[in-house]
């Protein structure tokens, strides 16, 4: 049995997973030395936040952030295209399962912010990072 927060992000893996099959996957970890041929994909656990309890029955309504960052495929003339066909791609798969497998009430995916970055001896990459958010309910703020 797995936590409902743990359902939550193994659904946003899987989401983040279907939607760029050739990017690198990453959780909790830092950037890569060198850019990935598919881009790279960062989870983070991000912040459950502080829930919304309701008490007839007991039940915490989280509305969790989970950090994401998304290295584009390198490539120094087409960098912005690459990089926005990998968001557009993951924003389609969100949108067509906003329940992530049905471990979710709701997701939605924040703006990205946009910038280039140099990783080390590399052409520089055009990377965003943004927020999905996750609305789960669990009964116990442990599980």
């Amino acid at each position: 049995m797995e936590s409902a927060r743990e359902a939550a992000a193994k659904g946003v893996k899987a989401v983040l997973k279907a939607a760029a099959p050739d990017a690198e996957f990453r959780r909790d970890q830092p950037w890569p030395k060198r850019p990935d041929p598919g881009g790279t994909i960062i989870l983070h656990d991000g912040d459950p936040g502080e829930p919304e309890v309701t008490l007839s029955p007991l039940l915490y309504t989280y509305t969790h952030e989970f950090e994401i960052e998304v290295l584009g495929p390198p490539g120094s003339t087409n960098r912005h295209e690459l990089l926005d066909q990998l968001l557009i791609l993951i924003g389609d798969g969100i949108e067509a399962d906003r329940s992530l497998g049905g471990v979710a009430e709701w997701a939605e995916a924040t703006a990205p912010m946009t910038d280039d970055l140099t990783l080390e001896n590399a052409e520089p990459v055009r990377g965003a990072q943004f927020n999905i958010v996750v609305v789960y309910s669990t009964s116990n703020p442990l599980t």
